[in-house]
Parts: structure tokens; sequence; C-alpha cells
């Protein structure tokens, strides 16, 4: 089981309290309209899958029940970091703090 630290409530909590959310940092398309049926299949859809370092978007559903990011190695499962909406990681795919 995970143990995730939520930044808002400042506490490390069991993986049952959380939702996972999807890839973090997606910007959504600023002029929705003007997109192709194809481009908005591609942003609706498809999403990185990589092997290692990853950016999600978590949320606290049985606690505060905010939205936060984390920095997780999808192999390992281990979470390096979590951050607030809003911020930037410091863990970056290469592994370097930025």
């Amino acid at each position: 089981m995970l143990h995730i630290y939520c930044p808002y409530c400042e506490e490390l909590r069991e993986e049952e309290e959380f939702s996972y959310s999807g890839e973090a940092h997606i910007a959504r398309p600023t002029d929705p309209e003007a997109l192709t049926d194809a481009e908005w299949g591609d942003y609706v859809f498809f999403r990185k899958n990589p092997r290692g370092l990853h950016h999600e978007m978590w949320n606290h559903a049985a606690g505060c029940r905010r939205y936060f990011n984390a920095t997780r190695d999808t192999q390992s499962y281990e979470i390096h970091e979590t951050y607030k909406m809003g911020e930037k990681p410091s863990v970056t795919s290469q592994g370097a703090a930025q």
C-alpha cells in the first residue's frame, strides 16, 4: 500500500484516502471550438504512459477533498514528491532537481 503525503493537510495518509485523477499539467485548449475532431480527441483521450518518473494529479477524497500533484515512479511506485496545484515539480523526468 502506498502512503501519500497531502501537501494541504500536511499529513502522510494511506492510499485508500486518495483518488488518482490522471496526468498532471495538461493545459486545456484555449479555443476548443477551433479544434478539429482529431485534435479534440487527442486532448481528451491521449496521455503519456512513461516508464519511470511521471507527474500525476491526485485528489484527497477522504480528507480535505483538494487536488494536488505528485511525482511518482511508475516502475517502483515510489512517490518522490507531492506539491500543490499551480506549483511546479522539483523532480523532473531526468531525476534532477529544477
